[in-house]
């Protein structure tokens, strides 16, 4: 499916979950996996375009896709106002529309959480970055906590995925990106928003790796 419509997350994650984390420091971390990049970039669930405003001058192109159409449509118009070339796309993560060989870079933020086949969707990007092309990543990952993992398990076999767009709160990303045949060049761990509380989607990882 290249379309999607969940119209009841997608006004939640827009005028709530969104704007909390942006208050939380994501705009930073969103400055920190972007930094640097060049060329041709695809950004796998756009969402409503919080990265747009944070891609460098040296980027030509953003093909963001984005599935769920609620988003898109607020992507779209989030790209009319900034200054980075953004083209806003449907599509989905498992097939990706585009040839062997069509970007320099990848992002992907807070997304590989709620795509129902991250491992598909990882070799779909790695199919359509050049050699040695980059996959820029920040992510909400498996708990290092047991109490937190199992409490993880609890909330992605029942209510969370329903619940939060296909949310899954305990996915080992860093883990599925190699598995996927990227390199891991650079990996940051910790917790954002910053919090002792137990709390599900505390756990990130921030970094790069090389197709």
């Amino acid at each position: 499916m290249t379309q999607t419509s969940r119209p009841v997350f997608s006004r939640f994650y827009a005028r709530l979950a969104g704007p909390g984390l942006e208050r939380a420091g994501a705009g930073e971390q969103r400055d920190r996996i972007l930094a640097g990049l060049r060329g041709e970039v695809i950004e796998l669930g756009a969402g409503n375009g919080l990265n747009f405003p944070h891609y460098p001058a040296d980027v030509t192109r953003v093909v963001a896709v984005e599935p769920e159409r609620h988003l898109r449509e607020m992507a779209e118009r989030a790209a009319g106002v900034v200054s980075a070339p953004v083209e806003v796309v449907a599509g989905s993560a498992e097939a990706l529309p585009y040839p062997d060989g069509s970007f320099d870079a990848a992002v992907a933020s807070l997304v590989l959480c709620s795509v129902p086949e991250p491992w598909a969707a990882l070799r779909e990007l790695r199919r359509v970055l050049r050699p040695g092309g980059e996959l820029r990543f920040f992510e909400h990952v498996r708990a290092a906590s047991a109490v937190e993992r199992r409490v993880q398990d609890a909330l992605d076999s029942t209510f969370w995925p329903r619940l939060m767009g296909g949310c899954h709160t305990g996915r080992d990303t860093a883990g599925a990106i190699e598995a996927a045949g990227f390199t891991v060049t650079e990996l940051h761990r910790f917790r954002f928003p910053e919090t002792r509380a137990l709390f599900p989607t505390a756990d990130h990882v921030r970094g790069t790796a090389v197709a």
